[in-house]
This record gives structure tokens, sequence and C-alpha cells, in this order.
């Protein structure tokens, strides 16, 4: 099983910047995908991006895509999620999440949250106007 922690979140004006972190430990591995989701009070979790450990591919949300990239560090067991471009909308809790073998790399699988079986407690992003 592995562990995630996410860390980073913070409040920030529209038109900023932060960078999240997730450190995974425990049965960590050199496939697989790590996901973030964010989730905001009365909705569902949703997709942001996702990056696969072994050669680093890539999914970005349309809604964030061209503000926001994904990058992982193997030696770090370390996945980033580098947020720019701030707007109040991108206010929400941050998870990142793990899972060794999806059916496939479609955005089916990736933007579904029930296949990704070990999540971290999240992070708060707040952007303000």
């Amino acid at each position: 099983q592995v562990q995630l922690v996410e860390s980073g979140g913070g409040l920030v004006q529209a038109g900023g910047s932060l960078r999240l972190s997730c450190v995974a430990s425990g049965h960590t591995f050199s496939s697989g995908t790590v996901g973030w989701f964010r989730q905001v009070p009365g909705k569902e979790r949703a997709f942001v991006a996702a990056i696969t450990w072994a050669d680093g591919s890539t999914h970005i949300a349309d809604s964030v895509k061209g503000r926001f990239t994904i990058s992982r560090d193997n030696a770090k067991n370390t996945v980033y999620l580098q947020m720019n471009s701030l707007k109040p909308e991108d206010t929400a809790v941050y998870h990142c999440a793990a899972t060794q073998r999806l059916p496939a790399w479609t955005s089916a699988y990736l933007t579904n949250p029930a296949n990704f079986g070990s999540w971290g407690q999240g992070t708060q992003v707040t952007v303000s106007s």
C-alpha cells in the first residue's frame, strides 16, 4: 500500500502561482500513474492532471491546460503540480492519487477517481479575486 502526502497549498491572489508536491512512500513503484484531482464542497472530485512514473507521459484537463503542468522526480518519489495564472475557480482541495495499473492510458480511465486506489489527505488551495 502506497502512502501519499500532499503539500504546497495555500492562499494566493488571482494570477499567482503555487506548486503542489505529492510524496509517495511505502510500496513505491517504477511503473504506474499518479494523478491530481480537486474537489469543492458539494461536488465530485474532478480530474486535473496525471503522469506516469516510467516515462513521464502526461495528461492535463482542458480546464487547466496551458496553466498547469505536472512533473515527477523519481529519485524523490515525488510528483509536482505547477499551477500558474490561478483563477478563483481553481479554489479547491487538491488530492494526489496513485494507481499501479490502468486498463488503458485513455482519458476515460485517467479522469475517473475510481481507478485510483491510493489517495492523499489533500491540500487546500484558495485563490482570491
